[in-house]
């Protein structure tokens, strides 16, 4: 019986073909499962099924723990602090994409006042040769 998790992913993977494709242990799922790191979706019955996001998951944990030496405690952090950037991120796009739909509305391209970036290949620079101060004091004489 497959269930979609949080993320929208179909979860299909039992534990065992899960920790196959992570190359752990099926203990080291639950204790992972247990702590917060990586929760899978469950059916009815309580047995866990993950999907590829998990696995994905899974195998960055793998990484951060046995390549980089993080603890668990740091993993966790790591996984939160990246959720939450990635759904500010999304936030942020949204509300300027909303921001830009406003401005078209109002017949607004740019907002007036604010600075735009020009690049320095198409900036235009003003120049104006100094006089030359002997030729205006050769005159004056």
């Amino acid at each position: 019986m497959s269930k979609e998790n949080q993320a929208g992913t179909k979860a299909v993977y039992v534990i065992s073909v899960a920790a196959e494709l992570s190359g752990m242990h099926a203990q080291t799922l639950r204790t992972y499962d247990r702590i917060g790191l990586v929760s899978p979706a469950r059916t009815q019955g309580g047995g866990r099924r993950y999907s590829d996001r998990d696995i994905e998951l899974l195998r960055k944990i793998q990484v951060l723990s046995h390549d980089e030496g993080v603890n668990l405690a740091g993993i966790k952090s790591i996984i939160e602090l990246t959720e939450e950037r990635d759904q500010l991120e999304a936030e942020r796009d949204s509300l300027l994409a909303e921001v830009q739909q406003l401005r078209e509305q109002a017949g607004m391209r740019q907002p007036r006042g604010e600075l735009v970036h020009v690049p320095r290949s198409t900036s235009v620079v003003m120049w104006t040769p100094r006089r030359n101060r002997r030729r205006s004091e050769a005159g004056n004489d």
